[in-house]
Order: structure tokens, then C-alpha cells, then sequence
């Protein structure tokens, strides 16, 4: 590409595709390139979880007519885990919020902090224990920290079938 070509690039005003609400070419690729499953902290979680001896479903539903998924779900202990991305889901140790487009951000970010919140609740009225962490955290204290409430929901099942079958 010419000289002349880059500068009468540089000068045209991009505008985005119909429906789009990005506000540079450059930010829409990148937003594109996003995962919303299989990301590293995902994979290494999983990894760890794995080795220990533990099965689990990737991307389900915990709840049938819950339209959301959790990045792992142990149905039959009813554990549901979250790994949160810190721009998406505002972690307060990482969050920056955007220069261009403000209001949007705000508004999408505010509305997926409600929406995890809503989950949680859901979960929880249906007797689910989610477990939320941050994708920056230690993947190993994670999985720690899985492994043991999975084992324990495990036991607490345990000690209530031998309850109703001593009864």
C-alpha cells in the first residue's frame, strides 16, 4: 500500500457494521477474538479438577430452564463453578473502565454484575452451592478449593441416604 493510500485511510472515519457497538475497528477484532468458554484460566482449572479424580460437565445449564451456563457443573452434588473474567464481571482489583463509550460499558457491565448475582440466587433457591473465582486467582487454590466442597457435598449426600435408610 502506497503512502497516499495509508493517509487516505488514516482520513476516513470508521464506521461500524450495522447493529455493532464498537467504537474502533481495532476494539471491535479484539471484542470478536473473545472466548466465552475454553479460556486459559478455564482449561487450567479444569486440568486440575481433572487430575484429582473428579468428572463434571463443561458449559451446562445447572438448572434446564435456566438460559445460562456455568463453566463447571458437578449435578450431582449440585456444585456450580464460575471463573469470572475481571473486565467483563468488574472484579475490583482489575476492573478499568473504558475511555470511549462510557455509558455503554457501564450499563453492560452493571447488567452482567446483576445477572451473576441473579444466578447465584437462583442457584441457591434450588439448593446449588456456586462457587465464583476471578480469572487472575491461583489456579491450584481453585482447585483446591472445589475438590474439597465437591468431596464434602459427597459426604453430606452420603450421611443423608444412610439417614432416610436408617429411618
Amino acid at each position: 500500500m502506497s503512502e497516499k493510500e495509508r493517509a487516505g485511510r488514516q482520513l476516513e472515519p470508521w464506521t461500524p457494521p450495522e447493529g455493532s457497538w464498537a467504537s474502533s475497528a481495532a476494539n471491535r477484532r479484539s471484542m470478536l477474538g473473545n472466548r466465552n468458554r475454553d479460556t486459559a484460566p478455564e482449561l487450567r482449572l479444569r486440568s486440575l479438577v481433572h487430575a484429582s479424580g473428579l468428572r463434571y460437565r463443561v458449559a451446562a445449564k445447572p438448572l434446564p430452564k435456566m438460559r445460562r451456563t456455568a463453566d463447571m457443573v458437578f449435578r450431582p452434588v449440585k456444585v456450580a463453578v464460575f471463573i469470572d473474567g475481571c473486565f467483563w464481571h468488574g472484579c475490583p482489583d482489575h476492573f478499568v473502565m473504558p475511555k470511549t463509550n462510557r455509558p455503554y460499558w457501564e450499563d453492560k457491565i452493571g447488567r452482567n454484575v446483576q445477572r451473576d448475582r441473579d444466578t447465584d440466587e437462583r442457584l441457591a433457591k434450588a439448593g446449588w452451592l456456586v462457587l465464583r473465582f476471578w480469572a487472575h486467582l491461583c489456579p491450584e487454590e481453585c482447585a483446591s478449593i472445589v475438590i474439597e466442597t465437591v468431596a464434602a457435598r459427597r459426604r453430606e449426600a452420603a450421611a443423608a441416604r444412610r439417614t432416610r435408610k436408617a429411618a
